[in-house]
């Protein structure tokens, strides 16, 4: 029965925290909301790993959505920005022929892949840390590059939460977020803590 009670809450905590994302999405109109919105939910989620699992998600969500509002979405253009030339670049390299062509669309396809995995670290990275513009994109990379072991754990565990809304398509609605940002905020934070150890030993 409190396996029951504990499985039904932490499912709650979830679509609430998932369904918190989709409104906050669309009231800032897609483009401006998601950054912000995704920031607040790893604020959330942050709070969780850190054992805080009895907080109110409604007000530190909102607080972290308006509070991030601006600086979030800086950043994301700056994503946005390289995330769109790199794709202008693979669709011309796509286009070309000739082994060099071949060798110009792998590169960026490796370069977006980095992208990807730099704008999956910054967001535990932003919920953890305070550093300026700059340092958030040099360290987000950082983590990218040298963090191949948890890269692979997070696509493994990326992998069974694929399996399993491939299986149960209708979790996707209230779980399709939140879940995998709470994988990669607890594999994340296991590494921000081995790291500071290793710095402060």
């Amino acid at each position: 029965m409190k396996l029951f009670q504990t499985f039904s809450e932490w499912l709650l905590r979830l679509i609430w925290t998932n369904l918190l994302w989709i409104a906050f999405t669309i009231l800032g109109l897609g483009i401006f909301g998601i950054m912000p919105a995704t920031v607040a939910m790893f604020t959330v989620v942050r709070r969780w790993t850190l054992g805080e699992t009895d907080i109110s998600v409604w007000p530190v969500f909102k607080k972290a959505y308006f509070a991030e509002w601006k600086k979030s979405n800086a950043i994301g253009l700056i994503f946005a920005a390289v995330g769109a030339f790199l794709f202008l670049d693979l669709s011309f390299s796509e286009q070309m022929t000739g082994f060099f062509s071949l060798f110009l669309y792998v590169f960026f396809l490796f370069l977006f892949i980095v992208l990807a995995l730099t704008l999956m670290f910054f967001f535990p990275l932003y919920v953890q840390y305070t550093f300026s513009i700059k340092e958030y994109m040099k360290q987000s990379l950082f983590h990218a590059i040298a963090s191949i072991k948890d890269v692979i754990i997070l696509l493994l565990g990326f992998l069974c939460i694929g399996f399993l809304f491939a299986k149960i398509p209708g979790l996707v609605p209230f779980l399709g977020v939140v879940l995998p940002s709470y994988w990669i905020m607890r594999v994340c934070m296991s590494r921000f803590k081995k790291l500071e150890k290793q710095i402060s030993a």
